[in-house]
């Protein structure tokens, strides 16, 4: 009898399956997880720095997930300059998961123009915030 209720205890409160009775869970270890914020209007910034580094984390395998976030002024770059979107159609093809903010890209006028590369356009805040909340690994350039 003891057994089955330390079996029964075990199965709906321990810590890596959470509460069932709540509904609570254990969050995600997402320590192998790479979040990069990209703000930046320069595209010597974009190209030499914030992509490499996205790009090679991804297809070194550095990172098991890596998302890029358009976010600001990058929006209308991303948008605007050929040479961008060639290396962000690499990374998504690499597996890369992109989004963009929308309020940043109606700000700019380029929200049709993001989700015709079919890049994930939302509103960032909240998942920007789960990204900082859940042990994501966060850059910004």
């Amino acid at each position: 009898m003891k057994t089955l209720i330390c079996l029964l205890f075990l199965t709906f409160f321990h810590p890596a399956t959470g509460n069932s009775f709540t509904g609570e869970s254990t969050p995600p270890d997402n320590k192998d997880k790479l979040v990069v914020l990209w703000t930046s209007d320069d595209p010597y910034v974009a190209e030499r720095v914030a992509f490499m580094y996205t790009h090679a984390a991804k297809t070194a395998g550095w990172f098991s997930e890596v998302t890029l976030i358009i976010w600001g002024p990058s929006a209308k770059l991303a948008a605007e300059n050929i040479k961008v979107q060639e290396k962000l159609k690499a990374m998504k093809e690499d597996g890369v998961i992109i989004e963009a903010c929308i309020v940043c890209a109606n700000e700019y006028g380029v929200t049709d123009a993001l989700k015709n590369m079919d890049f994930d356009v939302k509103g960032m805040g909240r998942p920007l915030t789960d990204y900082l909340k859940s042990g994501a690994k966060v850059l910004t350039f």
